[in-house]
């Protein structure tokens, strides 16, 4: 959420933010509500202080009706009376205006909330996923003596994936992942996981179910809520991904300095409805309703955010990396950015039976987006001002993708496929999948 000083003070800044995202929010609704919320409040305090005064008065009035002559004492009584009648009618006027004042907090804050970040000054323009810079790349495409095949047909002829059994269970985009390829997914998140750890990040595991009010302090609601799975009848919500339980782990706390920054790491399984792909993304399991996915996640304080957003890149490129296949970095114009980004890179693999470059991580620095919707401050020193940290989140990495990638890449054209050499140590040994150990294992 952006500060309500900032739409203030400079109103045509972020109204040029929102041009350059290419999206429409409700900002002149914003300031105008705003403007009647101040002019309403300002009354409110005004007679507050009215009332306060008559309450003074009146008590010393009646003091005077009890000590003084006749004559002074009755004039007290009857200024007393009048000011009884004043200080019960700016009563009532106050509790209507007081009311009002919260509805107009309320209504104002429900504005706010859909009003996206702002993109950082070095983000690309650009309208759509077309502006999106290729910052680099590592290592060329595979090249193959053979044609390659897309993942769902090697997860068929494998039969480590399995796609009618997925539908049969749940209905579209739903898969079984069965033998080895049930065990190729659990070795990527443990090695993820382990990977993470060792750099210094704090392992968590947190609930699939989250209430609502979750979801509106981590920026996924109003947003993206035709896209998140909802239980009305316990309110509970299923993760999108493990950022939204992340951000909230601190809210409404206020952090000592000296525990910045804190780094978590979570593996969780994930839930979308995908409403909006559709064509080629429809086939395999490029865009699944549930997933596997690990998230890595930074609280800073904002003057390291734009460091600590490199090293997410490069330690998620560093997977990628070490998978030995090609890999590109991409940083996100400002139409493409997410709702809660100011800057952010995604990292994509090569997929060769697929022809396209997939997205295995998105990593982005939110500013203190996120902390000011979440009530998450800290202070520098004791007793010192309270401010608004900065999050990060990137994806550490995202399974259903990587496990396509690696399949797509180490094929070989007796349709087995090898086993990347990093994770055979999470493999019991297996260091290539065919029909016959697919079934074995």
């Amino acid at each position: 959420m952006l500060s309500i000083q900032l739409l203030r003070e400079h109103p045509e800044d972020v109204r040029r933010a929102l041009a350059r995202r290419h999206t429409e929010a409700p900002l002149d609704e914003a300031l105008a509500l705003d403007g009647e919320w101040r002019r309403v409040l300002s009354e409110v305090e005004s007679l507050r202080a009215e009332r306060n005064a008559i309450s003074k008065e009146i008590g010393e009035l009646s003091r005077l009706a009890k000590t003084a002559e006749t004559k002074e004492a009755k004039h007290a009584e009857h200024r007393r009376t009048d000011l009884v009648a004043r200080s019960s009618f700016l009563g009532e006027r106050l509790e209507g205006l007081e009311a009002h004042v919260r509805e107009l907090e309320t209504r104002l804050r429900d504005l706010l909330l859909e009003i996206p970040n702002m993109p950082g000054k070095d983000v690309p323009d650009g309208a759509d996923e077309s502006g999106n810079v290729v910052v680099r790349q590592s290592g060329e495409p595979a090249s193959f003596d053979f044609e390659p095949k897309p993942h769902w047909e090697i997860g068929e002829d494998l039969d480590i994936i399995d796609f009618e059994r997925g539908t049969k269970l749940s209905g579209g985009r739903f898969v079984v992942l069965k033998g080895a390829g049930a065990r190729l997914a659990r070795a990527l998140i443990a090695w993820m996981l382990d990977y993470h750890t060792a750099n210094g990040y704090f392992e968590i595991y947190p609930p699939a179910m989250l209430r609502e009010e979750n979801f509106w302090a981590g920026g996924w609601l109003p947003k993206f809520r035709e896209n998140i799975f909802h239980d009305a009848e316990e309110d509970y919500w299923l993760l999108p991904t493990a950022e939204v339980a992340l951000t909230n782990l601190h809210r409404d706390e206020v952090l000592d300095a000296a525990m910045l920054p804190l780094n978590y790491v979570a593996y969780s399984p994930c839930f979308r409805r995908e409403k909006a792909s559709a064509g080629r993304d429809v086939r395999g399991m490029k865009r699944v309703r549930q997933f596997d996915k690990v998230e890595i996640y930074k609280f800073v304080e904002p003057g390291q955010s734009n460091d600590a957003l490199e090293a997410i890149v490069r330690e998620a490129e560093a997977l990628c990396l070490a998978l030995d296949i090609a890999t590109r970095v991409v940083q996100i114009c400002a139409g493409d950015l997410g709702f809660n980004a100011a800057k952010a890179f995604d990292l994509e693999l090569w997929a060769p039976g697929s022809s396209e470059w997939l997205e295995v991580s998105s990593c982005s620095n939110c500013t203190d987006f996120q902390a000011r919707r979440a009530n998450i401050r800290f202070r520098r020193e004791k007793g010192g001002r309270l401010e608004h940290l900065h999050t990060l989140n990137g994806s550490g990495l995202a399974i259903p993708r990587v496990l396509i990638a690696v399949l797509e890449n180490y094929q070989q054209r007796d349709g087995s496929v090898l086993v990347p050499e990093v994770l055979r140590p999470y493999m019991s040994g297996l260091t290539i999948i065919s029909r016959e150990k697919a079934e074995a294992n």
